[in-house]
């Protein structure tokens, strides 16, 4: 399957000081003002919970529609939206009675990540900004249609990778960029858990609350099986990218963010299914290294142990000159002797990135984390699952993001086929 052309610029040359301040020359449209009202719909009602909570918090801020494909789970979204807002919002199940509605500035995505790129494209195509989860794409080929489509459109599409928006990380990445910690050589991921079995589902109808055929949206048919939603699709190669697409893209963003790189050139990535046997097909157990040359990066997941009591972090950068723990929110660091020379203490809030969005559409403020940036660091996850689904190491043209000398990984790079009407273009 031959593989879309896009050029470095577009996808993976902007690295993430330079796509801020690309953003607003990139993706603009029209401004609205800073005094504007932002109206905006949530997709998905889980995560989208966070997301309606956030927003309740930006300045001048109406989430004026919540939409599920669960009549239960978007009954309890319209309640928590007027529990937060003191606002009800319009329920829907389809989200595209949203992009109908002219009024409305933008949407945003916590769907499944199947269901990432085909409605970021769709909103784009129809006018509206996009706030769109984590990983944002579910292949290399979704993920650089949707930069191009948003770039062609001229419109912000943010991704949920909020720890770019938090102020002591933007700190911490500034201090590093300042060589506070020297040259930089390797950066350690790790995500760890205790996930239970998610047993051997059986084949039937789907209940009666569910729209099956709008939850799959643009995934071939498949049968509903009933250990599958709301959340065990993750462990699914049809649907998901395991726990790399889930949460090895938080830390890896920030790695790579950290270490001032894009793609590397060669990816190895291996483990198993270990703790128990049931229908999650992908890793529990695994580890990857990204080689950029002259430096490196590391995830390792164990995603049914937690390691007590090892001091496993959530990303540790390591320099000539010392060490930098950085948390889920904040950082301390280290000399070359393993004495800590600064720290901050920073609590996490979602609400400074949600805000940036906002921010961006109105006033073309540039956006902390511009989907073409995001992006590089949902490919390193997609082109990790695919060494792992192959061989377990493959070779990358750090320019174009494509496998090299590789027909195996080539077949993984997009989805033999779609849905009908759903295809993304």
């Amino acid at each position: 399957m031959d593989q879309k052309k896009t050029d470095r610029r577009t996808f993976i040359g902007i690295s993430a000081g330079a796509a801020v301040a690309a953003g607003p020359n990139l993706l603009l449209g029209q401004a609205k003002g800073a005094n504007s009202r932002f109206r905006v719909g949530v997709m998905g009602l889980s995560r989208g919970k966070g997301h309606i909570k956030a927003y309740k918090d930006v300045p001048n801020t109406e989430v004026a529609y919540v939409c599920d494909v669960d009549d239960n789970r978007l009954a309890s979204g319209v309640k928590y939206t007027l529990d937060q807002t003191g606002k009800e919002p319009k329920g829907v199940t389809d989200f595209r009675k949203i992009l109908e509605d002219p009024e409305i500035d933008a949407i945003s995505i916590a769907a499944p990540n199947f269901w990432h790129a085909p409605a970021t494209i769709l909103a784009c195509k129809a006018g509206k900004h996009v706030y769109v989860e984590k990983p944002g794409s579910y292949n290399p080929d979704e993920s650089q249609t949707m930069v191009q489509v948003a770039k062609d459109h001229r419109k912000m599409v943010q991704m949920g990778t909020q720890r770019r928006s938090y102020p002591a990380l933007i700190e911490a990445v500034q201090k590093l960029r300042d060589g506070v910690i020297g040259d930089l050589r390797l950066a350690k991921c790790w995500y760890t858990s205790t996930r239970p079995s998610i047993g051997k589902g059986t084949i039937g109808s789907p209940p009666p609350e569910l729209n099956w055929e709008l939850w799959q949206g643009p995934v071939p048919e498949q049968p509903y099986k009933d250990n599958l939603v709301h959340y065990n699709w993750h462990w699914h190669w049809m649907y998901g990218g395991g726990e790399m697409a889930n949460n090895g893209v938080h830390s890896l963003d920030i790695a790579r963010w950290a270490m001032g790189v894009d793609l590397p050139g060669q990816i190895t990535y291996t483990g198993g299914r270990y703790r128990y046997d049931d229908d999650q097909e992908t890793p529990d157990t695994s580890a990857a290294y990204f080689e950029y040359g002259n430096l490196g990066m590391t995830w390792e997941n164990t995603s049914c142990h937690r390691r007590k009591p090892e001091d496993s972090k959530f990303v540790r950068v390591y320099g000539d000159g010392g060490m930098m723990d950085i948390s889920s929110s904040n950082y301390t660091i280290y000399d070359d002797k393993g004495v800590e020379t600064h720290r901050n203490v920073d609590k996490p809030s979602d609400v400074p990135h949600f805000t940036n969005f906002a921010d961006a559409v109105r006033e073309g403020t540039p956006l902390n984390q511009p989907i073409e940036d995001g992006q590089v660091s949902s490919m390193l996850c997609h082109l990790a699952n695919i060494a792992y689904r192959t061989s377990g190491s493959v070779q990358v043209n750090p320019e174009t993001g494509k496998f090299i000398d590789n027909p195996a990984a080539d077949k993984l790079w997009a989805r033999d086929a779609y849905r009908s009407g759903w295809e993304i273009s």
